[in-house]
């Protein structure tokens, strides 16, 4: 999980669970650092679509999208974000794109 951190001279904390405490921090490099805390050195154009995404929606609704929108927004399939995202939609692609922790999150 990602612990607290300091980029581009701001401290952003984090929740017992990894999510960020104050999402308005987030920007990419703040997402790359929590993908390298999980394991994913590089971010590709799919993480991108798929973390972009769930940042629009979550702004707009003010909750992350369901699994199956985000898969069709971002071309993918539910097996190919788990791949994407090893930690899974929840807790590896939302924690990226700086939500808080979603609600029925366990």
């Amino acid at each position: 999980m990602a612990k607290d951190i300091e980029i581009s001279h701001k401290k952003v904390e984090f929740d017992q669970d990894g999510f960020m405490l104050r999402p308005e921090l987030w920007d990419d490099e703040v997402a790359k650092a929590i993908a390298r805390a999980d394991g994913i050195e590089e971010m590709g154009e799919k993480h991108w679509a798929i973390v972009r995404f769930i940042r629009q929606y979550w702004e707009k609704q003010d909750l992350a999208p369901p699994v199956r929108r985000l898969c069709k927004a971002g071309g993918v399939t539910v097996r190919e974000v788990f791949q994407l995202f090893p930690l899974g939609p929840a807790r590896g692609a939302c924690r990226i794109a700086g939500l808080p922790k979603p609600d029925g999150c366990v």
